[in-house]
């Protein structure tokens, strides 16, 4: 038998005992090569396999993740057997959006670079300022009533996952702090542990991240900034109101503390940035993979004026800078008007998927907006996330376990995020319908 193979076995067998625990992470691929002493390319066969099989799931720029196991003795309600279902497995994790007709409304901007002379101009290497077009075009994209970028406070890079990790990586050094909120980006995370910084979570309330809280975390050992998602926040879906966003932009302003603002799902709740408040010291993030698609896409970074230089050297030295190529199609695929008629579709897609799940979900405790393309379920007891994760997985519907979020470990919730973009709509109507049959232990 190869020898990826009996390494999947291996695996399999320690989730099938209980040993790799429902919404457990596996070591990243290269860590896991480096510990057995096999090529990166056996490693990333034995993930796979463990994927055909649908014993893990993986998410680019999160990792792989167990999908489902026998649940521990006593561990929260007692799960019944599987029940049989003809339908196919409904990933609700992954959170890409699609619009109906996408690949044909993107198809005509690319033609044109397919000529031979621009093709080879598009193929040549971007600078983390991209191109005078780019700017142009990704500033208008950008612009918020009350708030538009100033072209020359724009960089690039491949994702917005890049442009989080060169913000943070030009604002703290190695063992430095940074403060969050107590739910976050799970890529956050995972940023903070390669660079080696030190995540604070932030007390919240009904509004958002307490100014005190920053000040207290300040006092405490100096932060030296703040990561923030104020629109839309990943998972809770909740946007901060202005009134406490004035409150954070004078406790930021009058400690002199870097803000890094996540808006890569802005576009779907039009809005100012938390920018316009506290222009001097903010870092807005921004990209197309969610108003585009994951597979051409670029990030969007705009700082302020005399952090350019450093932030664009994080950018070289990270080798997080943008392709030539996918500028020259954001570039084309704004100023057609493509962009704005994808997000339109999102917008009204999101809309109707929340009704869904409004109408699926009814009676729980689901935090959500209508804009949203994602939930956050706090579970009825006495089930605990790792639980309904694998009964959720044993009846074919895969849901992220709140923990992947917490920053404290010693602190996680109950809770599921439910990522509604991925499935087709009939397909999340029925994962939603088998998820409230297993909360109310019908599954």
């Amino acid at each position: 038998m190869d020898d990826y193979l009996r390494l999947a076995d291996r695996i399999a067998a320690d989730i099938a005992s209980g040993r790799l625990r429902p919404g457990q992470r596996l070591l990243p691929q290269r860590t896991f090569a480096r510990r057995l002493g096999i090529a990166a390319s056996t490693a990333g066969r034995v993930y796979g396999e463990l994927v055909r099989r649908g014993l893990v799931v993986g998410e680019v720029g999160r990792g792989t993740f167990v999908r489902a196991a026998p649940p521990a003795s006593g561990a929260g309600r007692a799960l019944t057997e599987p029940a049989e279902s003809a339908h196919p497995p409904v990933d609700l994790q992954l959170n890409y959006p699609a619009a109906v007709g996408q690949a044909a409304l993107l198809a005509p901007a690319l033609a044109p670079l397919l000529d031979p002379a621009a093709l080879a101009g598009a193929l040549r290497p971007a600078p983390a300022t991209g191109t005078a077009p780019a700017r142009a075009a990704a500033a208008g994209l950008l612009t918020e009533p009350g708030w538009r970028p100033q072209p020359e406070r724009l960089l690039f890079t491949g994702n917005a996952r890049q442009a989080i990790a060169a913000a943070l990586a030009s604002l703290v050094r190695p063992g430095g702090r940074v403060g969050v909120e107590p739910l976050t980006y799970p890529l956050v995370k995972e940023i903070a542990a390669r660079l080696a910084l030190t995540l604070v979570p932030l007390a919240t309330d009904d509004e958002g991240v307490l100014p005190e809280s920053v000040a207290a975390a300040h006092r405490t050992a100096p932060l030296s900034a703040l990561y923030l998602q104020p629109t839309l926040h990943n998972p809770t879906s909740f946007t901060t109101p202005e009134p406490r966003r004035r409150a954070l932009a004078r406790t930021v302003t009058g400690l002199g503390l870097p803000v890094v603002e996540d808006r890569i799902w802005s576009f779907l709740r039009p809005g100012p940035p938390f920018a316009a408040l506290a222009p001097g010291l903010t870092h807005v993030v921004d990209g197309l993979s969610k108003r585009v698609a994951p597979g051409l896409t670029a990030g969007f970074l705009v700082v302020p004026e005399e952090r350019v230089p450093a932030v664009a050297a994080a950018i070289r030295s990270g080798g997080w800078s943008a392709g030539r190529f996918a500028l020259e199609a954001a570039v084309r695929w704004i100023e057609d008007g493509t962009v704005t008629r994808l997000v339109a579709a999102k917008r009204a897609d999101a809309a109707r998927r929340q009704r869904l799940l409004a109408t699926r979900l009814r009676g729980f405790t689901v935090r959500s907006d209508p804009h949203a393309y994602y939930a956050w379920w706090e579970l009825p007891p006495p089930w605990r996330a790792d639980t309904f994760t694998a009964a959720a997985a044993a009846r074919g519907v895969a849901v992220t376990p709140g923990p992947s979020f917490a920053v404290d470990p010693a602190r996680t919730p109950d809770a599921v995020r439910l990522g509604l973009a991925s499935a087709a709509e009939e397909e999340l109507d029925w994962a939603l319908g088998v998820l409230a049959e297993v909360a109310r232990g019908s599954g």
